[in-house]
């Protein structure tokens, strides 16, 4: 056997290693693997104003917004009537001086300042303002995929948003490490109110989707394709979601989005199971979480076996229904712990359900950052949770009576981290 703790022993990956070493060289492994982050909120440096990142946006992330509440007096209306600047104040004070910075959300800004080397333990944040207004933006994202390990982001880009669309035409995929997924949020959850849009860009297409909708609809969607060259189609649905059932929605995926992605050989993520605007005075903070009905997911994997689905969910009730799902249906992905489940404990719960029921055919994380320093806080906390949850899996393997082998373990991070996103999607590399 290899034991790995010892530098002095030669590092065979054919060799087996020793169960005491397990647990240290899953996390070496684990951290020395580049990942796919394949669902972002994040652009490439060309976009510009587009790109979130720095101390005020990472203090006014709405995790944090709806945190603040539970720490202040103050009211929402008050709140937004503040200036950014003055919001980012008010979020340090009372979460990270007046309060410990103990919740996953406030422990990933301490874990952002102290890979730059800042005071995290500051009274204000005239250092950290400081440091950040010196960064050029493109050598700064640099540095930040550098540290948090992303050797590719997949960025959230929306077929109907002007600015976004004309850096596009200007050549907004020219960096290789950035790659688009086309959403179809605006189309599919809000076509009354978005389809005039479409319909200025001069396409036919009627909000009853009557006459030639769908086909124009669909020359749009190959237009956008063209241009974006996108690694998929995703779309974030309600927990109330239904498939088929008679909404526009339902008759979109049918008719629209399925044949596209099978023409286009292009997955379909499904990301479900979010209940909007519970309490509206946060505006984008105050979303919520229902429990999904997932025989719809069921039918769609059922009735399109030659279509691939990427699929997350957003209750934690639902990720068992997920697994047992993929277990039956071959063209399904489970991927990521979305959103109100990237908690350290049920990231651990969820890795481990999925190693149990699925080997290593699953995607464990996505960052779904907004603020680009964000990349560094959330891979390097889920790194440590899929670490010990791959070398406990191992532990029980050497108890059952089989061994493992480095290169067995980097094959399955790299599956996990890389490998099967790449070919879920056809990713060409390098």
């Amino acid at each position: 056997m290899i034991n790995l703790d010892n530098s002095s022993t030669v590092q065979s990956p054919d060799l087996v290693i020793d169960p005491g070493a397990l647990s240290s060289t899953v996390a070496r492994v684990v951290e020395a693997t580049p990942v796919i982050d394949m669902h972002t909120h994040l652009f490439a440096p060309r976009f510009g104003s587009l790109n979130l990142w720095g101390i005020d946006e990472l203090l006014t992330y709405h995790y944090l917004i709806a945190e603040l509440f539970r720490s202040s007096d103050l009211q929402p209306a008050q709140f937004w009537e503040l200036d950014q600047k003055a919001r980012a104040d008010l979020i340090w004070e009372s979460l990270f001086v007046l309060n410990t910075p103990i919740s996953e959300a406030t422990r990933g800004v301490v874990a952002v300042l102290a890979a730059f080397g800042l005071d995290t333990n500051a009274k204000d944040l005239t250092q950290a303002r400081e440091f950040f207004a010196q960064q050029r933006a493109a050598e700064h994202f640099d540095v930040v995929l550098n540290l948090a390990n992303v050797s590719d982001v997949v960025m959230t880009n929306d077929p109907l948003d002007d600015a976004e669309m004309r850096l596009w035409r200007e050549g907004g995929g020219a960096d290789r490490r950035f790659h688009s997924a086309l959403r179809m949020d605006a189309i599919l959850n809000e076509w009354d109110a978005k389809y005039s849009l479409v319909e200025n860009l001069g396409f036919a297409v009627a909000k009853d989707l009557s006459g030639r909708t769908i086909p124009e609809l669909r020359r749009f969607l190959d237009h956008v394709i063209e241009l974006l060259k996108p690694l998929y189609l995703a779309v974030s649905l309600p927990d109330t979601f239904r498939y088929p059932d008679e909404s526009r929605c339902s008759r979109l995926i049918r008719d629209l989005v399925l044949p596209v992605c099978h023409e286009r050989q292009l997955p379909f993520a499904l990301m479900i199971g979010v209940r909007r605007q519970v309490n509206p005075a946060l505006r984008l903070a105050g979303d919520g979480v229902g429990r999904a009905g997932m025989e719809s997911l069921n039918r769609l994997a059922a009735e399109n076996p030659d279509n691939k689905f990427l699929v997350t969910v957003l209750s934690r009730e639902n990720q068992h229904e997920l697994c047992v799902s993929a277990r039956k249906f071959g063209n399904l992905m489970p991927f990521g712990c979305w959103w109100f489940l990237n908690n350290p404990s049920i990231i651990s719960e969820i890795t481990r359900e999925r190693i149990e029921l699925l080997g290593a055919s699953f995607i464990p994380q996505h960052s779904d950052a907004r603020v680009f320093e964000q990349l560094i806080y959330k891979w390097t906390h889920s790194r440590r949770i899929i670490a010990r949850a791959l070398a406990e899996a191992y532990e029980q393997l050497y108890a059952d009576g089989r061994a493992v082998t480095l290169a067995e373990v980097q094959r399955d991070v790299r599956r996990m981290f890389s490998g099967n996103f790449a070919a879920w999607t056809n990713l060409q590399r390098g």
